[in-house]
């Protein structure tokens, strides 16, 4: 009889066992499980003001943006939501307004001359800092001031020392023998003056991004290139400018959207004029939608779009090029 009951608990015991160890294995898997679900839980916690800041502040402002260019809108329709769909009227009157062809022109001048000499005159400063003598990075937080002051204060600096009476730019070509310039009223002048004041902004980021990029090429590579005789001109054409160039690729991208977009160093130094001479797309979208009693604010939200399809272009083809790169 002993002996049975032992042979009984012997058979039941691998059973209980058994069941021991999937209960251990599940409680294990649902450990994991509950793991990985707060892990994602805390993810989203983290990027959902993120998102939220986007939604609020770009999705919206473009689906708005989108939605005013498409609907005939007045002040009371703006008002009361209920203007009527137009289609893409509003891109056919822009583009046969006959401010059109100048602020085009206008645009492209200002952008590509801006990204131009801001690019060139901050790799040449960030070449020059990124010898490392003393003082450098004193200089180098100098440097950084026009990119540290408000607009506003920049462009009122610019207009005053613009100004073609009590100018101290005037003052200066006086002190030369030369003429003094109607700078911010002269047609052939107010563009190249909110340019000038425009490259004089943008310099310290250009050579805080290209500065960054040089302190990642190798300086055993610049030494190789001395022991075998390159000089200076010759160590910067062939290591620096080829290693750099995906830091200036993003570098002139970034400058290409932030000077389409540039309005109000260009609105309080000249309004876009004298007439349109100073006048782009982005300072003639603010005209045609705050700038009169009659604002249109269908036109004007067009060419704020168009303004936007301009960069979404540049910016798809540094994509294209990026993965020609890698590939």
């Amino acid at each position: 009889m002993t002996i049975a009951r032992v042979d009984r608990r012997s058979q039941r015991s691998p059973a209980r066992s058994g069941a021991t160890g999937t209960g251990h294995r599940t409680s294990a898997s649902d450990l994991r499980r509950r793991q990985r679900r707060r892990s994602r839980l805390t993810a989203l916690a983290f990027i959902a003001p993120l998102i939220v800041y986007l939604a609020a502040f770009y999705l919206y402002p473009l689906y708005r943006n989108l939605d005013l260019s498409l609907r005939d809108y007045t002040v009371r329709s703006f008002v009361q939501g209920n203007a009527p769909f137009s289609g893409l009227d509003n891109f056919r009157t822009v583009l046969d307004d006959p401010t059109f062809g100048p602020a085009m022109r206008h645009t492209v001048i200002f952008t590509f001359a801006s990204i131009a000499f801001q690019y060139a005159a901050g790799l040449a400063l960030a070449v020059f800092f990124n010898r490392h003598f003393r003082l450098a990075g004193t200089l180098r937080a100098l440097f950084l001031i026009p990119w540290l002051l408000p607009l506003i204060v920049s462009a009122s600096t610019w207009s005053w020392m613009f100004n073609s009476e009590s100018g101290v730019i005037n003052y200066a070509l006086h002190l030369v023998g030369v003429s003094p310039v109607d700078w911010l009223n002269s047609p052939d002048w107010a563009l190249t003056s909110v340019v000038i004041a425009n490259i004089w902004i943008g310099i310290p980021f250009n050579l805080v991004i290209l500065y960054s990029g040089l302190q990642n090429i190798p300086a055993e590579l610049y030494e190789a290139a001395s022991l075998d005789g390159a000089g200076a001109w010759q160590q910067f054409r062939r290591i620096t400018f080829p290693l750099l160039r995906p830091v200036s690729a993003i570098t002139l991208l970034l400058g290409l959207v932030y000077t389409l977009k540039v309005f109000d160093l260009i609105w309080i130094m000249t309004k876009g004029g004298p007439g349109d001479a100073s006048s782009t797309l982005a300072t003639w979208s603010y005209q045609l939608g705050f700038g009169t009693l009659l604002p249109k604010f269908g036109p004007g939200a067009a060419v704020g779009n168009i303004l936007i399809l301009i960069a979404l272009v540049f910016g798809l083809l540094y994509i294209r090029v990026q993965r020609r790169q890698e590939a």
